[in-house]
């Protein structure tokens, strides 16, 4: 069960990464050889300007989709291990007494 949603979210993420790297290349691609109609009737100027913010865009809209797609997944599904919330549980009651013991030798250096 752990296996198969941790390959999930892996899958997820390793989608939306490659997208990151291909949609921006792909628009960065399509208007330097005048594929996308209209390309060719802008400057240079204007073909680098507008391909650029074209390829930050869809980054970013890689992000936000990747970002919602990641709030859609319910979230028991996703339950800690136990093993590990007991070990977190035990660290944390053994770190209490000694934060209290350093808190009175500081006082004790202090006057």
């Amino acid at each position: 069960m752990v296996q198969e949603v941790m390959a999930e979210v892996v899958k997820k993420f390793f989608i939306a990464s490659l997208l990151m790297w291909i949609a921006p290349v792909v628009i960065l691609y399509g208007f330097n050889h005048n594929l996308f109609p209209g390309s060719t009737r802008l400057s240079p100027y204007s073909v680098t300007l507008l391909s650029g913010f074209l390829a930050v865009i869809s980054v970013n809209v890689v992000i936000a989709f990747y970002i919602y797609m990641a709030m859609k997944e319910p979230s028991d599904k996703h339950e800690p291990d136990p093993k590990f919330l007991a070990e977190a549980k035990a660290s944390i009651q053994q770190a209490k007494p000694t934060e209290a013991g350093d808190s009175s030798s500081t006082r004790s250096k202090q006057e």
